[in-house]
């Protein structure tokens, strides 16, 4: 599948997505690029903001298996994964499989679950399989997680380890609707809208799992210059340079950013990755990443105000 066409089906996918959801266009357009990169993405914004709606929302566009999981505190890796149970009639062990088997998996509220529960989806993320007794099980394709997490509730929750962020490509924001998208959003409601019937909505997908595989192998023939190349490890290295940051962004992260990149420049029609794609992916791809020294905290410095800076301080290829 060439850019044209990749960009045709994005633009159908978003014509579908608008008849469900309202005012999301950027944080959409960032799922997208992320299913289309082979990536992992992590919502963060109050609750009611409509993040577990635009999991369903993907999910049926390109007709995926979808199963949500509520994280919590007595949540066990074996909840996710499965187990092997013993079957008496057959007198063997078989799988039974978790809800990690799927194509599009919702982890809610990810950071309720402890460390030894989140890491239960470390390998899953990274090389798309579970090990379990020693057996080696493949997740179907595609596969992608989406996690959710609230940025306001800190009582009993475990913050996300650096190796489980950085498995995530994107950590989208989700903020407020403005105004008049939210009145958009009541007037649905009360003409009828059912956000747990998308089907009655009329919500069609637009490809199928095949079709998507397609266009995944397309956008690597993405044509990336080097001077695009060193634009990406500029950025990463200012950001491990930075006197407000105690770590910043790993080789992972500059990969992801190579690819999302490659993505974003297809999606828009493009054969190849202009500065600007690196601009809009980097943001993303990185705020999860950094870690802030104590006195930029106290400063009140965010990592997305550090990174606007970064951006700023590095320059861009001509």
């Amino acid at each position: 599948m060439n850019p044209a066409e990749v960009k045709l089906l994005y633009r159908a996918m978003c014509v579908q997505a608008e008849r469900v959801l309202v005012g999301l266009q950027e944080p959409f357009e960032m799922m997208v690029v992320a299913l289309l990169s082979g990536g992992h993405v992590l919502l963060e914004g109050v609750p009611g903001t409509a993040k577990t709606l635009m999991a369903k929302t993907l999910a049926h566009l390109v007709q995926a298996d979808f199963r949500r999981v509520q994280f919590t505190p007595d949540l066990m890796p074996s909840d996710i994964l499965g187990t092997n149970i013993f079957n008496l009639g057959k007198s063997q062990f078989e799988l039974r499989k978790g809800p990690i088997f799927t194509h599009v998996l919702l982890g809610d509220e990810i950071n309720r679950a402890p460390a030894k529960t989140q890491s239960a989806l470390l390998e899953a993320m990274e090389e798309k399989q579970v090990n379990l007794d020693g057996e080696r099980h493949l997740l179907p394709a595609p596969f992608m997680v989406i996690a959710t997490q609230n940025p306001l509730e800190y009582e009993g929750t475990y913050p996300l380890p650096e190796a489980q962020l950085d498995r995530f490509l994107f950590k989208i924001l989700i903020p407020y609707s403005p105004k008049s998208a939210e009145l958009e959003v009541l007037n649905r409601y009360h003409a009828g809208f059912d956000a747990h019937d998308l089907v009655a909505t009329g919500l069609q997908a637009v490809v199928s799992p095949e079709r998507l595989a397609a266009a995944q192998t397309g956008i690597r023939a993405v044509t990336v210059e080097p001077g695009i190349l060193n634009y990406i490890l500029d950025l990463a290295h200012a950001t491990r340079n930075s006197k407000d940051l105690t770590l910043g962004v790993s080789t992972r992260a500059a990969i992801w950013m190579l690819l999302a990149s490659k993505t974003l420049a297809a999606i828009n029609g493009r054969a190849y990755v202009i500065p600007d794609d690196i601009k809009t992916v980097f943001m993303p791809a990185a705020r999860h990443r950094v870690v802030l020294k104590p006195e930029a905290e106290i400063e009140g410095l965010t990592a997305d105000t550090i990174l606007r800076r970064v951006l700023g301080q590095v320059d861009v290829p001509r």
